[in-house]
């Protein structure tokens, strides 16, 4: 049974890899024994991440591009091929919010920086589907290659506030399905594309949001927690499962499907 959830000299790339989360699946992943090529547009991030693996025994691959820019995927599938030969597993967990992209309680739709909604959009979405459009020549070598998507309660349970970040996270969702058909039809049918949905984990782009300077809930804080059966906000390492789940070859026959890990949230009506 272990060896079929192995990840065991699985070559995986990982777009916002040294992010909260990302930093913690990333290092997750090298434990297992993957081999990790660590997507990032900041050198100094990506170096000390690759550094830290490392040191623990794991592999570890610097990747140097900004997700939102094509010349720039295009110059690290052409590294990534010279090394690697090809992918099997692709996580696209670059993303984020804009403050911009946010109504406050005190404002309307009117007051949206609508240049933010589009940095949103451009990070969220286009920084998930340029990554896949260009790394798919070395994925469709391994005929068993998976991609996965990072989405977020926000897609399906459309959250006050984060409009923009919602929207783009919705479209993730769409997206993920799409692709789960057209890779099976065009590539083979073995070919799995799937995303995990977090709940609420504390990072910095919510931090600000669900906590005070204290460390005290604020309100929204409160009402996430109340609406989650499990009551607390998710680890880093509760997404470690699904996430070598879709990796491995567990899932074989599992694509289109976007998990959630939210600790109950979106089971409960609130009632």
């Amino acid at each position: 049974m272990s060896s079929l959830f192995s990840l065991q000299d699985k070559i995986i790339l990982i777009s916002g890899a040294t992010g909260v989360l990302g930093n913690s699946i990333t290092q997750f992943l090298a434990g297992e024994g993957a081999s990790v090529i660590i997507l990032g547009r900041n050198p100094n991030k990506v170096r000390d991440l690759v550094e830290q693996i490392e040191s623990a025994g794991g592999k570890a691959n610097p990747l140097i591009a900004d997700v939102t820019n094509e010349e720039a995927l295009i110059n690290a599938r052409e590294q990534v091929e010279k090394k690697f030969g090809q992918l099997d597993v692709l996580i696209n967990a670059a993303g984020g919010n804009m403050p911009g992209a946010i109504v406050t309680p005190d404002q309307k739709i009117t007051d949206l920086d609508i240049e933010e909604v589009k940095k949103v959009m451009e990070l969220n979405y286009l920084g998930t589907l340029l990554p896949i459009q260009i790394f798919t020549p070395l994925l469709i070598k391994n005929p068993q290659a998976s991609i996965v998507n990072i989405s977020s309660m926000a897609a399906s349970r459309p959250l006050t506030r984060v409009m923009g970040y919602a929207s783009a996270k919705a479209a993730i969702d769409n997206l993920t399905k799409w692709l789960s058909v057209e890779y099976c039809q065009k590539y083979g049918k073995n070919f799995r594309v799937n995303a995990v949905a977090p709940g609420f984990f504390l990072t910095d782009q919510n931090r600000a949001l669900l906590t005070k300077e204290g460390g005290e809930l604020t309100d929204r804080g409160n009402q996430i927690i109340s609406h989650t059966p499990m009551d607390r906000f998710g680890n880093p390492e509760d997404l470690f499962g699904a996430l070598a789940f879709l990796c491995s070859d567990a899932s074989q026959f599992v694509t289109g499907t976007i998990i959630p890990v939210d600790g109950g949230f979106s089971a409960f009506s609130g009632v």
